[in-house]
C-alpha cells in the first residue's frame, strides 16, 4: 500500500446523486484511494487498522466514519483473525458540488457546514449505535430518487448533532498535497513504514532524501502532517495494537519488536496516542472479541 500516492477512484454520478455500496473481505475494493465524494462508511464485521489521511487507528464492527473529498483512506482487516466475510462494509457517497449548489439555493443546507468541514480531516463517530446505522443504511439502499436524498440528509443531520466525535487526520491530505513537490520523499516514507522496527535516524533518512536535516524535517511535516518522531511513534503504536490482541506475547517483547528501545517510553507513547495503557488496550480488545 503506497501511503503517498492514493489511487484516484472515479465515481459514476450519471444515475444517482447518492451512491450506495457494500462489499466483503477480502476484495480489491479495499485499497489506499481517494475520490471527490464525501463518504459515510460503516464497518459491519471484522477488526483491523483504519488509515485516513495521516491517521492510523483501529476499527471494529459498528465503527462509523465520514471522509471528505480527496482525503485518502483505507480499512485493512487483520486477515489472520478472520475467514472471508460476505459483507464487511456498507457506505454511501455524495458529491460536494451537489452540496454547494444546494447551499446556494437553500440557506438551510448550511446546517451541515460544520460537519462537512470536519469531514475534510475525517471523522469517527464514537459510540454511535450500530443497529441504528444499519437500519439507516438499509433504508437508503432500498430508496430511490428524492426519497434516498432525504434519507441521506436526515442521517447527516443526526450525525451533525452527535457530540462524541474524533477528528482523524492532522492535516487535509488531499491527493495534491500528498504528491505535489514531494516525489523525492516517497521512497523515504515508504521505507519508514516497511522498516518501522529498525533504528531509523533522521540523519540517515535526510541523506536518503538528498536533503539537509532541517530541510528534511520541514518537507516531512508538510508531506505527512506530522513531525518525523510523531509519525514513527504512531506507526509503531499501531503495529503494537495489532500484536496486543492478535498474540499472547509479553508486552515488553512487543515494545522491542515494534522498534521502541525503552519500555517506559513505549508505555508513555502508547498512553498518549491511544488513551489507555497497552495492558488495558489488550484486555478491552479481547473482551470485545469474546462477545
Amino acid at each position: 500500500m503506497s501511503i503517498i500516492n492514493p489511487e484516484i477512484e472515479i465515481v459514476d454520478r450519471s444515475t444517482n446523486s447518492i451512491r450506495y455500496l457494500e462489499h466483503g473481505w477480502p476484495t480489491n475494493l479495499c485499497r489506499w484511494h481517494s475520490h471527490e465524494e464525501y463518504e459515510l462508511h460503516l464497518i459491519v464485521k471484522t477488526r483491523g487498522k483504519a488509515f485516513v489521511g495521516d491517521h492510523i487507528g483501529t476499527f471494529e464492527p459498528g465503527s462509523l466514519f465520514l471522509t471528505g473529498p480527496l482525503l485518502p483512506h483505507n480499512w485493512v482487516t487483520d486477515d489472520n483473525l478472520y475467514d472471508p466475510v460476505e459483507v464487511r462494509d456498507v457506505l454511501i457517497q455524495f458529491n460536494p458540488k451537489s452540496i454547494e449548489v444546494s447551499q446556494s439555493a437553500y440557506p438551510e443546507f448550511r446546517e451541515l457546514e460544520v460537519l462537512l468541514s470536519q469531514a475534510e480531516s475525517g471523522i469517527e463517530f464514537i459510540g454511535f449505535d450500530q443497529k441504528e446505522s444499519l437500519e439507516r443504511f438499509e433504508k437508503i439502499h432500498k430508496a430511490r430518487g428524492l426519497k434516498r436524498i432525504l434519507l441521506c440528509l436526515d442521517f447527516l443531520l443526526r450525525l451533525s448533532d452527535w457530540s462524541a466525535i474524533k477528528i482523524l487526520s492532522a492535516s487535509h491530505l488531499t491527493n495534491d498535497s500528498w504528491s505535489k513537490n514531494y516525489n523525492n520523499m516517497t521512497n523515504v516514507i515508504e521505507y519508514i513504514v516497511a522498516n518501522y522496527n529498525e533504528d531509523l535516524r533522521s540523519s540517515k533518512l535526510a541523506e536518503m532524501a538528498c536533503m539537509s536535516q532541517s530541510v528534511f524535517s520541514r518537507h516531512f511535516y508538510n508531506t505527512t502532517g506530522n513531525h518525523y518522531c510523531e509519525f514513527l511513534n504512531r506507526i509503531r503504536v499501531g503495529q503494537a495494537c495489532a500484536k496486543l490482541y492478535q498474540t499472547n506475547e509479553n508486552i515488553s517483547k512487543i515494545c522491542y519488536d515494534v522498534g521502541f528501545r525503552n519500555l517506559a517510553n513505549f508505555n508513555r507513547q502508547f498512553l498518549r496516542i491511544k488513551g489507555v495503557s497497552p495492558r488495558v488496550f489488550r484486555n478491552e480488545a479481547r473482551q470485545e472479541l469474546a462477545k
